[in-house]
Order: structure tokens, then C-alpha cells, then sequence
């Protein structure tokens, strides 16, 4: 077979969302029951995410579109005030969105040629003359665990925690070292490796937070993002090792990279405790004990539908094939690659086009024969890329707080859960502090348990999980903050991004 070569991903829709922060340092805000739009936010939530949609876009500015997690659009009225809604004409809600030098942007309104403009709580567009007020910060709204793609040198950002670097040369997004934290403190975003450390200004990594490790991003519709250390500094990958560091002369949009959620990398391993591996370019059997790149699947399922896709280091898909075998050959576009996908406590089955269930014959390659599932059709699940995990639910992101002993999941950033795995698909939380999550008789959470709990994650899409807790029910987000363990169905709150 052809070697393929590794194609990322298109841009999705999260992709494309941002927050707008003023300069008095809140939130451009949607307010569905008043049909009106504010500035008052303090934290990025639903109703301060907006999806950029282009028309047309040059080096420097962009012609755009607003739109809410709702549908509607940010519109501009011709007293100068602000509403959301649908647009009227082909003009109506457009804007010409300006990126200026220091990262921030200007959005003006083409009918009227008025600035976007907020006193600190209304917003509206009355002035043409511009000035500090119509400067708006962009702040993207996608998960904080993300990877980095150089669309220059088709790699991604890995860190090195032995050389203490990041280098830009992973060809394919499937390590733990490649998925990065984003935190964003005080205008500024740092950069946390999966092993808790920082990249600094130095170009080394760091053990904390500080001044040296906070990069000023530009950002452009489409998920691209260049840092740069606010005084003439870019980052971009150096020399022919590709060391990421900062500099000032880079060529040809080197310093520009496509930030997305970081994937989804799983293992599978069969009854006889075997891994599933690809062998010989495309056959896929269980054969080995030991886990190595060729043993993981980006997992990629669909939310609305429990169908599912595997694909593999070698850039291919499962597919079911003629004779009932399963090969690791298959595209993004055929039918024969997509699984539908059921769980057991943990463990999964899968479920071939065909009807039949996969399974490993009596030579360890992987089949779609069984009729009836049993044991022998379940595979145990792990995840492959994620030390920890990083939730966010309909409400924020799950973290803890000064004002709470109780685990909140309205957090605006989030603690990481370090994952120690205990049987597939079987997960205890460890807290920051090492100690463990302990639940109460009421379904809520304390992260200093000293006993070690079990919590079972199941996938429920590409980026998404729920969380069956010890007390047998799932785990949801909470209206009033606080996070619980109460439900015992699969509800919109009980899913969570990861």
C-alpha cells in the first residue's frame, strides 16, 4: 500500500468562535430576553461566544458576520444601537473587522461606517471616528486543551520535557506531549505543557507561571494564531531542528499557526489482553502486549449519531471489507468505515455496516463475523493522549474555588484531573494537589479526598465524554455552580467537553 501522508482536519464551527472583550475588560454579550446586546460579562460563557463567518477576508481585515450559539446575528440599526436578530438585506449585520498590530481588532459596520463601540456596559455604533473605545480583544472560545498545526511546515508543536523545549515536528497530532492548556490571565495566554510545565520567553520550559511566559496572540477568523511576546518578538519554529522560539524575522507566515481542540487518541485492547495494532501497512490483528504507535486510533464520532471512525497512525480508516475482514485502508467518505458504537461498563463493541460485531479470529486478526456479542466481541477502551483531563460543561469549566470547598463547574478555567487508570475504561481522579475526589451523600465532590475512587468515562463523541460517578449515577453540571452526581440518565448536562 501507498504510504498516505497525514491530512488534518478542515475547521469546524468551534473552531471559528470567539469571545470580544472591551476595554474596560468585559464581555460582548447576547441577552435572549431582551433582545438586546451588552458589554458586562466578566466571564467567557454561551452567551459571549460568537462565531465569525467570512465573506471576504485580505491580510488586515475581513468582512464579517456575527452570529450566537442561538442562530441569530449581531446587527447594527441605523439610531446606532445594537440588537440580534436575522438580517434584513445582503449588507445588514456586516462588518469590517480591522486586525491591528497589538492583536486587538475593530469591527465597523458597513452600512453606517460606525465603530462597535461599549462605555463599559452598552454597546452600540454611533461614532465614525475612532479611538481606544472601539477596540475590541479577541479571545477564542474553544476548549483550552488544544494542539498547534504550523500549516508552513505541516507539523505540530510537541514539547520535549527532557530537552526542556518545543519543537514543531510531529507529523502526526497522536502524542500527549503534542496537546497544550491555553490559559488566559490578564490579556495575555501562557502555554502548558502535558507535563505542567511553561514556555517561556527564553525558549525553555519553566515550572511556573510568570511575566516570561505570557504571549500576546493575533488571531484570525479560521482558528489562525500568532503569539508574540508584545515587545516586536514572534514565535515561530527556528532552524532545521524547528525549535520553537521567538524571533523577528520570520518568513512567509511562518509565525502562524491553526490552533484546534486537541484529538482524541485511543487504544483497544481484546479479551486475551492483546492490543489492536496495524501490521504489515494495513492488516489490523491483536497481537502484542506492548502498546506503540501503530496500537492508536483517533477516535472521531459524531455526536448526533453513536457512529464512530478509527483512524489510524498511517492515516487511513478501519473499513470492513470483502470476507469480512477489517482493514486499517479505508477514506474519510465511505460507508464501510463507520462503526456503530455501543458500551458495556466501560468497554466497548463495535458494529460493522454489515450488521456484525468485530471481533479477533483464532489467527488475531480483527473481523466483523460475530452475530450475537459476548465477551469476546468487548474491547477495552483508554484513552492514549490524556494524562488529565480538562472538563467543561453547559456552564464552565470544572475547577475549584476560593469561595467554595465544594467542586464548581462554572469555572471560567480549569484543574486539570490527572488520570490514573485502574481497568479499561476505569478511571481514578487525582486532584492538583495529589489527593483524590471524594463524593458526599449529597452527589457532590471535595478534591482532597485520601482514598482513591473509581469513576467510568464513556466517549460520547469526538471531544466529548460522560462520567458515570462511584455513587452509580452520572456525573452533571449545575445551574446553581456546583457539580453533581444525581442523574440517572444521560442528560445534556451530564455531557462534557474534554
Amino acid at each position: 500500500m501507498e504510504e498516505v501522508e497525514w491530512t488534518p482536519r478542515q475547521p469546524r464551527a468551534e473552531d471559528l468562535r470567539v469571545g470580544l472583550i472591551s476595554w474596560a475588560g468585559s464581555y460582548l454579550t447576547y441577552e435572549p430576553y431582551k433582545n438586546t446586546v451588552t458589554a458586562t460579562a466578566k466571564g467567557l460563557g454561551r452567551r459571549q461566544t460568537w462565531e465569525i463567518l467570512v465573506s471576504n477576508q485580505h491580510d488586515t481585515q475581513a468582512v464579517v458576520r456575527l452570529r450566537s450559539l442561538q442562530g441569530l446575528y449581531l446587527l447594527c440599526e441605523a439610531d446606532g444601537s445594537l440588537c440580534y436578530g436575522r438580517p434584513r438585506t445582503s449588507h445588514h449585520g456586516c462588518f469590517l473587522i480591522r486586525f491591528h498590530r497589538n492583536g486587538q481588532w475593530t469591527l465597523q459596520c458597513i452600512i453606517s461606517g460606525r465603530y462597535l463601540e461599549s462605555d463599559g456596559e452598552d454597546v452600540f455604533c454611533t461614532s465614525r471616528v475612532l479611538s481606544a473605545y472601539h477596540m475590541w480583544t479577541p479571545r477564542p472560545a474553544l476548549h483550552v486543551h488544544v494542539i498547534l498545526f504550523s500549516p508552513l511546515n505541516h507539523c505540530y508543536a510537541r514539547a520535549d520535557p527532557t530537552m526542556g523545549r518545543v519543537w514543531v515536528d510531529a507529523p502526526i497530532p497522536c502524542l500527549e506531549e503534542c496537546g497544550f492548556l491555553l490559559h488566559f490571565q490578564d490579556g495575555c495566554y501562557h502555554l502548558e505543557t502535558s507535563a505542567h510545565t511553561f514556555l517561556s520567553h527564553l525558549d525553555r520550559l519553566v515550572s511556573q507561571p510568570s511575566t516570561q511566559t505570557a504571549f500576546h496572540m493575533q488571531v484570525r477568523p479560521g482558528g489562525l494564531v500568532a503569539l508574540s511576546d508584545g515587545e516586536g518578538g514572534m514565535l515561530y519554529p527556528q532552524g532545521t531542528r524547528l525549535l520553537l522560539s521567538l524571533g523577528s524575522n520570520p518568513h512567509g507566515g511562518e509565525e502562524w499557526f491553526i490552533l484546534q481542540r486537541c484529538p482524541t487518541w485511543i487504544s483497544l485492547m481484546s479479551k486475551a489482553r492483546k492490543f489492536l495494532s496495524v501490521v504489515y501497512d494495513v492488516e489490523v490483528c491483536a497481537a502484542s502486549e506492548h502498546i506503540s504507535p501503530m496500537s492508536l486510533f483517533q477516535f472521531e464520532c459524531d455526536n448526533e449519531t453513536p457512529t464512530l471512525q478509527l483512524r489510524s497512525a498511517n492515516g487511513c480508516y478501519l473499513a470492513q471489507r470483502r470476507h469480512r475482514a477489517v482493514m486499517a485502508d479505508g477514506h474519510p467518505m465511505e460507508c464501510e468505515t463507520f462503526f456503530r458504537i455501543h458500551w458495556n461498563c466501560g468497554r466497548i463493541l463495535l458494529q460493522s455496516p454489515n450488521g456484525r460485531f468485530l471481533c479477533i479470529a483464532a489467527n488475531g486478526l480483527l473481523m466483523s463475523s460475530a452475530t450475537i456479542p459476548g465477551p469476546n466481541e468487548e474491547f477495552g477502551i483508554r484513552l492514549a493522549n490524556r494524562p488529565f483531563l480538562a472538563l467543561r460543561g453547559r456552564y464552565g469549566y470544572v475547577g475549584t474555588s476560593s469561595e467554595h470547598d465544594l467542586l464548581q463547574c462554572n469555572m471560567d478555567q480549569p484543574d486539570c484531573i490527572h488520570l490514573l487508570p485502574c481497568r479499561q475504561g476505569i478511571y481514578h481522579f487525582q486532584a492538583q494537589g495529589g489527593s483524590f475526589w471524594s463524593i458526599t451523600s449529597f452527589g457532590t465532590f471535595r478534591p482532597w479526598g485520601k482514598f482513591a475512587l473509581n469513576f467510568c468515562i464513556e466517549l460520547q463523541g469526538s471531544n466529548l465524554l460522560t462520567v458515570l460517578a462511584p455513587n452509580g449515577f452520572y456525573m452533571r453540571s449545575d445551574r446553581s455552580g456546583t457539580l453533581l452526581a444525581d442523574s440517572e440518565d444521560i442528560t445534556k448536562e451530564c455531557i462534557w467537553e474534554f
